[in-house]
């Protein structure tokens, strides 16, 4: 008899997700079995369900989460995993292993790459698979819902930092102090650099003061100018949604600064390549993490308890929380507990 198991599943692009009974997958070659304890709810959700279409490739329906937490129960042929070992599943379920990104430590834009709850099953499931050379290793100090958020949020925020290439002495603006924004805030204070969070929410800004950053400025006309006079930036990381704030970080970017363009922003901005040339500003993007980039991060917060607010929901609530998501009245991740079932 088939096993079944719950699931909160995309039946059709733009409607809600239903929570309903599915068949336990089995592992396959290489692969391992995995029973989630926790799996935190991202953006991406909300833009999947949103969308006109499913993914290219994926199953209809689809079980959406990529931010896994739990415990391997059963192992695929040729699996060594121990049961019993404590792992994270990711935004990526696998690459090709073989393309130039793969084999220069760039694997999050392999072109062949697969991803959990995108284009295969995802998390937000009792079980999922996963190939074992891509799950990620979870300290046992860190709580389930505590370490969801670092599968995606998390390690996106710690590729950022690294791409900015912070160090002790450094002034990093952080813009946009959502979930992303706060890991990102911890994370470069952790790599030595003073940090200035520029957000439109003043308790955004009260929270980021707590997480460590030195300075607070309101996402306004004035910020640029403001961070300027008091320095400038050596970087900037964007986590906001929006062009508005380019003015914000070309008026503050000082010479040969880092600018880090994470949050995905469709409109196009004015760039003059006279400002490029004569100021040396390196501008690049931040794509999901790294396998080596998500155990290095886990290993840091076990030491150092990088965190944000975590509020956990039963898989029943998941389109509740998905439409609070929307409304942004989540102040840092909503994680679906399902110890709580």
């Amino acid at each position: 008899m088939t096993k079944m198991m719950w699931a909160a599943q995309l039946m059709r692009p733009g409607g809600p997700l239903e929570v309903r009974q599915v068949p336990m997958p089995d592992p396959g070659p290489n692969e391992v079995l995995v029973s989630i304890e926790a799996s935190g709810i991202c953006h991406t959700d909300l833009h999947i369900c949103r969308a006109a279409d499913f993914p290219a490739g994926a199953p209809q329906p689809l079980t959406l989460g990529h931010e896994g937490i739990g415990r391997v129960v059963k192992q695929g042929p040729g699996a060594t995993t121990p049961i019993g070992t404590r792992v994270g599943i990711p935004w990526i379920h696998s690459t090709c292993d073989h393309c130039r990104p793969c084999l220069t430590g760039h694997e999050s834009f392999c072109a062949s790459q697969l991803a959990n709850g995108y284009t295969v099953n995802g998390t937000h499931a009792e079980y999922a698979v996963m190939p074992e050379r891509f799950a990620v290793r979870i300290p046992e100090p860190i709580a389930s819902a505590a370490a969801a958020p670092l599968m995606c949020a998390g390690v996106t925020a710690f590729g950022a930092v690294q791409l900015a290439e912070l160090a002790p002495g450094k002034r990093c603006v952080v813009i946009g102090c959502g979930g992303l924004g706060q890991y990102a805030i911890q994370i470069a204070r952790l790599f030595g650099a003073s940090v200035v969070a520029v957000d439109m929410t003043l308790s955004k800004l009260e929270h980021a003061r707590v997480l460590g950053a030195q300075e607070t400025l309101l996402a306004n006309s004035r910020a640029g100018t403001l961070i300027r006079a008091g320095g400038g930036a050596d970087a900037l990381i964007n986590f906001a949604p929006s062009p508005g704030i380019w003015s914000i970080a070309t008026e503050a970017a000082n010479t040969q600064a880092t600018i880090v363009s994470v949050a995905m922003v469709e409109e196009p901005v004015p760039l003059s390549l006279a400002w490029l040339t004569h100021n040396g500003v390196r501008i690049t993007g931040a794509s999901v993490g790294t396998r080596q980039q998500a155990n290095d991060l886990t290993a840091l917060a076990a030491v150092h308890a990088i965190t944000i607010p975590v509020e956990t929901i039963g898989l029943a609530d998941v389109n509740r929380g998905m439409d609070r998501l929307a409304r942004g009245e989540v102040p840092g991740r909503l994680v679906i507990d399902f110890g709580a079932m």
